[in-house]
């Protein structure tokens, strides 16, 4: 498993503080001055590219809704296909479904359309933020539900103390461009 401890430390200040956000206790990491950033948003984009030019990506696959920020543009510089994961009900056609348990939230259901990743697809999973690791755990379980393979998960942020990563299964990577 890869361990990288601040992969794009010119961003760490674009990353915005709330704390006793959404609810007392919680200290939310808002990515949205990042989003607001041009220079910040395109070493992100430039750092994602390199990263995963070349390396036999089929499709990009965003965790709804802030994987998209990153997953779209990444999916449209490697000239592959973008998949989004869905929260239940958002999606139409067949489907393959997964309930997982949030870090504030009662359960969640997530779900990916049944054709949008087949055996032989290599994939990146794309998220916003790495806490306690259910919504990426969760989205590996559908990829691999489809017969897909997962490369690596993306993280713009993670939250270290939250130990994520340790739900992310043995066999995938992550890797994050910034640590809190």
């Amino acid at each position: 498993r890869m361990q990288n401890e601040h992969a794009l430390p010119e961003i760490a200040h674009l990353i915005r503080l709330y704390s006793d956000f959404p609810k007392k206790g919680v200290d939310f990491r808002d990515i949205h001055p990042l989003m607001a950033d041009h220079q910040g948003r395109e070493a992100v984009m430039r750092h994602m590219t390199n990263r995963y030019k070349d390396q036999g990506i089929t499709k990009i696959v965003g965790l709804e809704s802030r994987g998209y920020y990153f997953g779209v543009p990444l999916a449209m510089a490697l000239g592959i296909p973008f998949v989004p994961i869905r929260k239940a009900g958002k999606l139409p056609g067949d489907l393959v479904k997964i309930s997982y348990s949030l870090e504030y939230k009662e359960a969640e259901k997530i779900e990916v359309q049944k054709e949008a990743l087949a055996s032989g697809d290599v994939v990146i999973i794309c998220d916003d933020l790495l806490a306690t690791g259910g919504t990426a755990s969760a989205g590996c379980e559908l990829v691999r539900q489809c017969g897909a393979q997962v490369k690596e998960c993306f993280f713009v942020i993670e939250l270290k103390d939250l130990n994520g990563r340790a739900k992310i299964p043995q066999d995938i990577s992550s890797y994050s461009l910034t640590t809190f």
